[in-house]
């Protein structure tokens, strides 16, 4: 093969990634290098097995790294690499080898000269595992378009359903006593490199813990993998050091990145400063590079910081690096993945969209900064996603001072709060399809409102609920087609109506509702249905100025249960001088789909001659009594007639249903205004 030129052995002495002293003899690195070439001059040529120039099987050639711990910078520059090792003419083959300290995988990096460029080759130690190539620079090819695409979750095609019997085999492996071994046994059901990662990922998000005492006391933790394994728990260093351990031994090339997150104890609006926060990793698989956060993949940790729950959240497996940036800013800014990358600045000032968001289908939020300002004390947000989703919100933890109207393909909202300063906005979101077994909302998005003046003027009843108005539900509750969309109605008069066909065979009731009132007749009799086919009408006479909710029940009327709150608007009234009485009292006999017609005042003047209109059908006689009786006439399905007050108190209407039996029935009571 020709003679050696040259051969030189040097020591390397590296820092231990637990405690950041210098590591005893097994842990220093050794690092051998050897310039080979022909003494004719001629190429080195490889043997017919590939593997010529392998001086010794279970040694790997990797570039540096260091450690997040104790504030310390986590990997090195993902553009630098180990000393390549190349061939020409002149100077031959030149192999680096390092041989690392026991709790790392056996690696060999070979270029070997075949006429024409190069060939990079990998080949098995003597434990039967892929050698691994040194993790490559990300290039032009793995960069992906900021913003999201809104195409993909994931930063490459993943049919999560292929997974299910690989996850359910992993979920099962039990291997703790050598990384090696339980690599090994992760990998007789893993054939491809993406069938590898999935194996490793699932295993780790599963089976290794967030260490919330390690992470209050560093002193006593230890980011190498076999410590990790043997311990079941780590901080994130430590979920990072493992999975790029678990990789190289399957043959993967993995990349530990670190950085600043915003994860546990984020403020909105905050900045970064200091040495890097977090560690995740980068996989290479198909032609590109990939990213991955294995810790918060395996759960979360309560707000005081002292509980871990095993929570498996899929979104951190692969993820788009354009959503990965929400969260995630790499030290190095070629492992964003992104074309163009972010600042650090724009980073602190995007908003932060987390996992949930995601998850559920939503897209976007308006406006695109995490910090909003009131006019006239007055702020907006809306939400976009891909279907109808049900939301709710909370301003400085009530929901009490907004407006939350449900779209169809997301939510708008407007808040308006009662005091100056700033003002934490969370919106939540849920599923809205019935069968979804997950029935919690979900923070989705937050906000900081600095709220600089009020407007009293918008304050809303305690009864009104969110989301207000007509939407996608209430359509999906047999009321379609509304005559006001929007949530609240202003009327000068005290007056408003509403209108909606009903497209199912419901019964519907109303109720109205403002502060300081416990009035159950005000709630349920200055609200008048009026029934014409599948349309219904919804009267309102306000008893007096100010904010009024009205609530709109229903339920199928072959169901003898009980009403179910559909959705409800608010009401406003400026004007003083309003002041409207009550609708008639309606009892059992009344018909959804009789009409009253006139008087529609429940208050009738004294010593008046008041005129009577009624639309009632299926009936033989129809009269008004009082003192006396006096007969109303047919014409067509309406009954009409007229009746003096005078000396009454009250007023009732009664129908004759079979013109065979004697016996009336009342069906509308109307009082009499005293003298």
């Amino acid at each position: 093969m020709g003679n050696f030129h040259s051969f030189c052995i040097t020591w390397a002495r590296r820092l231990c990634p637990g405690c950041g002293s210098e590591g005893d003899n097994k842990a220093n690195d050794v690092a051998v290098h050897m310039e080979m070439g022909a003494a004719t001059g001629q190429d080195s040529q490889p043997s017919s097995t590939g593997s010529e120039g392998d001086g010794n099987g279970n040694s790997r050639s990797q570039p540096p790294r260091g450690t997040e711990l104790n504030g310390r910078r986590g990997p090195a520059d993902p553009c630098e690499q180990a000393p390549p090792i190349t061939s020409s003419p002149d100077k031959g083959t030149q192999v680096t080898v390092e041989i690392h300290h026991e709790d790392t995988s056996p690696q060999l990096i070979k270029r070997l000269s075949l006429g024409k460029g190069s060939q990079r080759l990998r080949g098995h130690d003597n434990k039967g595992f892929q050698r691994t190539e040194a993790p490559r620079p990300p290039g032009a090819k793995d960069l992906h378009a900021y913003p999201w695409d809104k195409s993909s979750l994931k930063s490459m095609p993943v049919d999560l359903q292929q997974f299910e019997k690989l996850d359910a085999y992993v979920l099962k492996v039990n291997v703790k006593n050598s990384v090696e071994e339980l690599v090994k046994a992760l990998l007789k059901q893993a054939r491809t490199d993406l069938e590898k990662v999935r194996a490793i990922w699932m295993w780790i998000c599963h089976h290794i813990e967030y260490d919330v005492v390690g992470y209050h006391n560093k002193s006593q933790l230890s980011s190498k993998p076999r410590d990790v394994l043997q311990m079941g728990k780590s901080i994130c260093e430590g979920y990072a050091e493992l999975f790029e351990h678990m990789c190289s031994l399957a043959g993967i090339q993995c990349k530990k990145l670190s950085g600043h997150a915003k994860g546990h104890g984020y403020k909105t609006g905050q900045t970064f400063t200091g040495d890097s926060d977090h560690a995740w990793n980068a996989v290479y698989l198909e032609g590109r590079w990939h990213l991955l956060d294995s810790t918060w993949g395996s759960g979360s940790v309560d707000d005081s910081f002292t509980k871990f729950t095993y929570r498996y959240n899929e979104f951190y497996f692969l993820t788009h690096p354009a959503l990965f940036i929400n969260n995630h800013f790499p030290d190095n800014s070629n492992w964003q993945l992104l074309k163009p990358t972010l600042t650090l600045k724009e980073f602190e000032n995007n908003m932060l969209h987390n996992s949930n968001f995601y998850t559920l289908g939503l897209l976007a939020t308006h406006p695109e900064t995490p910090i909003i300002h009131t006019v006239k004390g007055k702020a907006s947000v809306s939400v976009d996603c891909r279907s109808s989703m049900l939301f709710m919100f909370k301003l400085k933890g009530t929901d009490k001072h907004g407006l939350m109207t449900l779209k169809k393909h997301g939510m708008k909202l407007d808040v308006y709060p009662q005091n100056t300063g700033s003002h934490k906005l969370e919106i939540f979101a849920k599923s809205s399809k019935a069968e979804a077994s997950d029935d919690v909302y979900k923070c989705v998005v937050e906000y900081v409102v600095e709220c600089e003046s009020v407007d009293k003027a918008m304050c809303f009843p305690k009864e009104l609920h969110q989301p207000v108005g007509p939407s996608w539900f209430s359509e999906r509750q047999g009321f379609l087609q509304p005559s006001h969309r929007e949530p609240v109605l202003h009327t000068n008069d005290g007056r408003c109506s509403l209108t909606f066909t009903l497209s199912k065979d419901i019964s519907v009731l109303t109720s109205l509702h403002t502060d300081g009132s416990s009035d159950e007749d005000m709630g349920r009799r200055h609200v008048l249905q009026t029934h014409r086919g599948n349309q219904i009408e919804l009267k309102v006479h306000l008893p007096h100025a100010g904010s009024f909710v009205l609530k709109i029940y229903s339920k199928k009327k072959s169901d003898p249960g009980n009403y179910d709150y559909v959705f409800n608007y608010l009401i406003r009234c400026l004007n003083t001088e309003v002041k409207w009485p009550a609708f008639p009292e309606s009892y059992g006999k009344w018909l959804q789909d009789y009409e009253i017609l006139e008087p529609l005042s429940g208050l009738l003047p004294a010593n008046c001659n008041v005129q009577f209109k009624l639309k009632m059908h299926g009936v033989a006689k129809v009269l008004v009594r009082s003192e006396d009786i006096h007969p109303l006439t047919q014409n067509r399905d309406c009954w009409e007639g007229t009746f003096n007050t005078s000396g009454c108190r009250e007023v009732f209407v009664m129908v004759h249903e079979n013109a065979n039996h004697s016996f009336y029935s009342s069906v509308l009571r109307y009082e009499v205004e005293t003298q």
